[in-house]
């Protein structure tokens, strides 16, 4: 019953403050519930999601690619200017400290319940996006904006 309520909960929270992707997931998590062997359900998407979602939004990270819109030039470019090379840093941060995350996930499972509550309070709170690709971006953001205030473009 405790999962009801937590999902509830998390239902609401998500709809007072707006944020349709929560709402989506936690509709999608309750719907799961009452679905015929929903245990067996909920694992697997609990053991295969995050790699799941990792590819859904790889898919989507290459679209510019597909579409032409980003091409061999837009690369090279990349490695001409000190903007380039923070994102080119902050890629390689986000996935070597994914690999460390998902290592400290698997050593100590109880900071899995952190980490969601952390990631909700994130999203509802501070109006964040729960989709850790798009940190690179963020933590690129941060460096080139320090950069920027201190004269280097």
């Amino acid at each position: 019953m405790e999962s009801w309520i937590f999902l509830l909960l998390i239902f609401l929270i998500a709809f007072l403050s707006k944020n349709i992707s929560l709402q989506i997931a936690a509709i999608i998590a309750l719907v799961i519930k009452v679905l015929p062997h929903s245990q067996r359900i909920l694992e697997l998407i609990q053991s295969k999601g995050i790699n799941v979602g990792v590819t859904v939004i790889s898919v989507a990270i290459l679209m510019p690619i597909a579409l032409g819109q980003i091409g061999f030039k837009d690369l090279i470019s990349a490695f001409k200017s000190p903007v380039g090379y923070v994102a080119i840093f902050c890629g390689i941060l986000v996935a070597v400290l994914s690999k460390k995350g998902v290592g400290l996930m698997s050593a100590t499972p109880e900071i899995t319940v952190s980490l969601v509550f952390g990631t909700i309070l994130g999203v509802v709170v501070f109006k964040g996006i729960a989709a850790g690709p798009v940190i690179a971006s963020g933590m690129a953001y941060c460096i080139i904006t320090l950069l920027a205030n201190i004269g280097i473009k």
